[in-house]
């Protein structure tokens, strides 16, 4: 038995494969290979945009409008291409049949398509409510009405989808915009993060006992970086049910958007100087978007200062997985009358889409962003924003779909221990909320009162 109560699962003949066995065979090695063809593909201009639904108030039909034009044949291009590329993938991990998957994946990504029509309703847009939240619903209102049909399951491919999205995500870590801010901005993402997630995990282990420590970690993660995305790459790090996930995303959305409304006003009210709110606000709402429209709401300068906070916690994304994975070999899940566990034993276990997670942000980094002058807004605009990071929103958008279609209400009560993961979010949040201040102040009132002109 390990230290999680649970007897530690063997690592079975596929997980141990190796060399081209498992380049080729290997989930987290396909999402490297499906990213940087993505990537590539809009470096080479072979991708010179990946069509988005848009904004709507009165007219449905006006989402799907580019110009003159409709998206409809762009959209379903995009589907077929996201299928078949995909869908090779599939048969060399030999997963499922490669019919079954391609019409399994129609089906999801059509969803995915409600999910961010729902979500780009100009009224719905200003609440802050993402096609995260509305992905994740429509998938659940499937699977706890009518249930997931198996051809439909067949789609979900949950993990694939969310490994790919965040080896995209590296594209966006631009390291050199990161350092614009300097050490208060690496003091405040940097200092009061590690903190968090250590104060979280063992306010939730030792002093609410909660049994399920792969969710502590997932809502820690997700308190303390950025939300979805640090949700996402720790669940794959400690091997998280889809249920635990679920249960920390829908948190973090919830709260996401009561942050974003009310911490720009609590800001203004209060007379906080906007840099130090913007700052603030950075290292503490937990999700990049809900970030910029809140720092907007304190002018243009606080908007910038606010973004690069929160870019600056993003870096963590990795790092976090990487340390969570090693932790929960050789202590959570490590059976204490075994032998303790070796290099490759923790190589087996990494999960390897953190290595093309920073091999994006290091080729757009150091490659991609001298080519292009130091331009940072020529390469976002050229190459991010238009293909890298729509693509990455379309896979989060169906692993979320996905998630949705895979989870249950009963499965997500019985994760719930009367409420201690509320608890727990609450607690960690509030002392989330009180060191980024007391960082922040110290960062750009008291120490560098000068690094933002």
């Amino acid at each position: 038995m390990n230290e999680s109560g649970e007897q530690p699962a063997p690592l079975t003949p596929e997980i141990r494969e190796s060399g081209w066995s498992e380049l080729i065979h290997d989930e987290d090695y396909w999402a490297i290979w499906f990213g940087f063809i993505i990537i590539f593909g809009a470096l080479l201009k072979w991708i010179p945009k990946v069509p988005k639904i848009g904004k709507w108030t009165d007219n449905p039909f006006d989402a799907f409008l580019s110009g003159d034009t409709t998206i409809f044949i762009p959209l379903l291009i995009l589907m077929i291409g996201l299928a078949v590329m995909t869908s090779i993938g599939i048969s060399f991990m030999k997963t499922d049949k490669w019919l079954t998957y391609l019409a399994g994946f129609a089906g999801v990504f059509i969803l995915s398509c409600v999910a961010y029509w729902i979500a780009d309703q100009t009224n719905i847009k200003f609440i802050g409510l993402s096609y995260a939240m509305w992905a994740l619903l429509l998938g659940l209102l499937i699977s706890n009405t009518i249930g997931t049909p198996n051809w439909l399951k067949a789609g979900a491919k949950t993990e694939l989808f969310i490994k790919t999205g965040l080896v995209l995500l590296g594209a966006e870590i631009l390291f050199k915009k990161i350092l614009s801010l300097g050490l208060p901005g690496l003091m405040v993402a940097w200092i009061v993060t590690p903190v968090v997630v250590i104060f979280m995990y063992r306010f939730g282990v030792r002093t609410l006992k909660m049994m399920n420590k792969k969710l502590i970690i997932i809502i820690a993660a997700a308190t303390s970086v950025c939300g979805v995305s640090a949700a996402i790459a720790t669940s794959a790090a400690c091997r998280a049910k889809k249920e635990d996930l679920t249960l920390a995303v829908g948190m973090t959305l919830i709260f996401t958007v009561l942050m974003m409304v009310f911490m720009p006003m609590f800001i203004k009210y209060i007379g906080m100087n906007s840099i130090l709110g913007a700052a603030w606000m950075g290292g503490t709402i937990d999700s990049t978007g809900a970030v910029v429209a809140a720092g907007s709401m304190l002018g243009p300068t606080a908007e910038k200062v606010a973004a690069v906070v929160k870019m600056i916690q993003n870096v963590m994304i990795g790092l976090l997985a990487f340390i969570v994975a090693i932790y929960w070999v050789t202590s959570v899940e490590r059976d204490p009358n075994g032998p303790r566990p070796n290099a490759m034993e923790i190589w087996y276990r990494f999960p390897k889409f953190v290595l093309g997670f920073i091999a994006a942000s290091l080729l757009f980094s150091f490659v991609v962003v001298p080519m292009m002058q130091g331009d940072f807004k020529l390469v976002e605009v050229e190459f991010i924003k238009p293909v890298t990071k729509t693509m990455r929103g379309w896979f989060f958008c169906l692993a979320f779909t996905a998630i949705g279609l895979e989870s249950n209400f009963r499965e997500l009560a019985s994760r719930m221990e009367g409420g201690k993961p509320l608890i727990l979010y609450a607690i960690g949040q509030s002392f989330n909320l009180a060191l980024t201040l007391l960082i922040a102040f110290l960062a750009f009132m008291v120490f560098f009162p000068n690094a933002v002109h």
